[in-house]
């Protein structure tokens, strides 16, 4: 008796352990003396509730002057400041850019099957880019936006790039989770599958098809979508999935490239990476050096 009253107390501390937030990961960003950082707290209509961002933008803007916007997307795991804490990309703002930086949690960016007040595609496209453009010096319209990610934020970037070609000039998918709306139930990845489920909707459906980088690079017009830099690294084991996209791209004859180079899943491979994007998304979007 004694040893089950032990074993049950035991469950219930474990449990209560489980259900406890983790405290967030120390704040540490990656700044450089002719950028400021700003952190914002706004209401999002379409998730009803309050969300966070960070923006890196040039210490000195000239009155009057508007600046391109480049939305960076972080991975699975992942929160809204981990491009400023594990990466260089503040630097890149001394170029004239507004970096934005999300929180998307664990949603893939797309509005959620399964869960009506997780429209997070429609809180990066509308509420997001509104609170934005009405708060800082931005530029508005396609040509002056620009939508980065990395693995799960590569996705999203990717997917709302074909889904909303009128709102970016550029989209940039760095080792992009392009395969995850078509993977397949296994008992080793169960939690990981019922995850998706609840985003994606059931194996087969029409949201599945919706939210597939494939079906909609199927169907979207080359001429209409932003450019498209893809890189992956040669260690990953999403580089099959990312070299199967490319070659899509390439039989359609989108405008795009595909960088695959040294490297895993982390952020010594996505962090070399950023200044040949940054150099490409200047040059497709006119900017000059």
């Amino acid at each position: 008796m004694r040893l089950r009253l032990a074993f049950l107390v035991l469950l219930f501390f474990s449990a209560v352990a489980c259900h406890k937030e983790s405290p967030p990961p120390p704040d540490h960003p990656r700044l450089t003396p002719k950028v400021r950082m700003q952190d914002v707290t706004f209401h999002s209509a379409s998730l009803q509730r309050d969300m966070p961002y960070r923006v890196i933008l040039p210490a000195s803007i000239a009155a009057n002057q508007k600046l391109p916007v480049v939305y960076l997307l972080h991975g699975g795991g992942g929160e809204y400041r981990d491009w400023s804490n594990y990466s260089d990309v503040a630097r890149f703002a001394e170029q004239g850019l507004i970096l934005v930086m999300p929180e998307g949690k664990e949603s893939y960016y797309v509005n959620a099957a399964a869960r009506p007040l997780d429209r997070y595609e429609d809180y990066i496209t509308k509420d997001l880019i509104s609170d934005v453009e009405g708060r800082f010096p931005a530029a508005s319209g396609r040509e002056h936006r620009v939508i980065v990610g990395l693995s799960m934020g590569g996705f999203g970037a990717v997917v709302l790039a074909l889904k909303h070609p009128d709102l970016y000039a550029f989209a940039g998918g760095i080792s992009s989770a392009l395969d995850v709306p078509t993977r397949r139930f296994s008992f080793r990845r169960m939690a990981q599958y019922r995850g998706h489920a609840q985003i994606f909707g059931a194996w087969g459906s029409d949201t599945r098809r919706e939210n597939n980088p494939y079906v909609l690079a199927n169907s979207a017009d080359p001429a209409s979508v932003p450019y498209l830099y893809l890189t992956c690294g040669e260690q990953e084991g999403l580089l099959p999935a990312n070299q199967r996209f490319a070659a899509l791209l390439k039989k359609r004859g989108f405008k795009y490239e595909f960088h695959p180079g040294p490297g895993g899943h982390d952020w010594n491979q996505w962090n070399r990476t950023l200044p040949e994007l940054f150099e490409s998304l200047r040059e497709h979007l006119n900017l000059g050096s």
